[in-house]
């Protein structure tokens, strides 16, 4: 039946700012247009690998807006993932949300702030998102944090943008988040108590 009793743990990984390089205009970052502009940072398959190492399933979630706006074509989406999976087949899946977006009058469920990828990928694979993670580069990666029941890991790049939660760690990069993930979830050990003796 069971393993252990124990559900699976996950590390929620968005996308652009997190696992490649946005592209950065006006001070906010933005997805890349194609899979030539598609470029991961230096340090992403050996902190995947560290986590993975560790017992962590590894999600994409990324909002991908510009197909629903018309932007931005699926096709060229699906190709950078392709050699997202390619770079990186150590990912469990990629979560998308293509929807505009409320404010395009085209709202859902799914589009972080809101929870609706993470607890799809957690009914599907039985994952405990008390136990997991979020890492993300942009405020609504937190606010979807808290949202799910998990913790958030902000990658702070500094981008003009405030935050309206507290993150519940800070990290520069993927490499230093993996490690803050392993350290924080690394099992507590209780040294035995002695009882009086006698």
């Amino acid at each position: 039946m069971g393993k252990h009793e124990v559900r699976r743990r996950a590390v929620f990984l968005d996308r652009d700012g997190v696992l490649n390089r946005p592209v950065v205009r006006e001070g906010r970052p933005c997805p890349p247009q194609s899979v030539d502009e598609f470029a991961l940072y230096e340090g992403v398959a050996d902190a995947c690998t560290m986590l993975k190492n560790a017992g962590f399933l590894l999600i994409v979630v990324t909002n991908q807006p510009d197909v629903g706006r018309g932007t931005q074509s699926r096709a060229a989406v699906e190709a950078m993932h392709t050699k997202l999976r390619t770079a990186l087949p150590l990912l469990d899946g990629v979560e998308i949300c293509f929807h505009a977006g409320s404010e395009f009058g085209e709202s859902c469920d799914c589009r972080k702030p809101k929870p609706g990828m993470l607890l799809r990928a957690a009914a599907a694979r039985e994952i405990d998102l008390a136990q997991s993670y979020l890492v993300g580069d942009r405020g609504r990666d937190v606010d979807c944090a808290y949202a799910a029941g998990c913790r958030a890991v902000f990658i702070d790049h500094g981008y003009q943008e405030s935050l309206r939660k507290k993150p519940h760690f800070t990290a520069a990069s993927l490499s230093e988040a993996a490690q803050i993930i392993l350290l924080d979830s690394a099992p507590q050990i209780d040294l035995p108590t002695a009882v009086g003796s006698g």
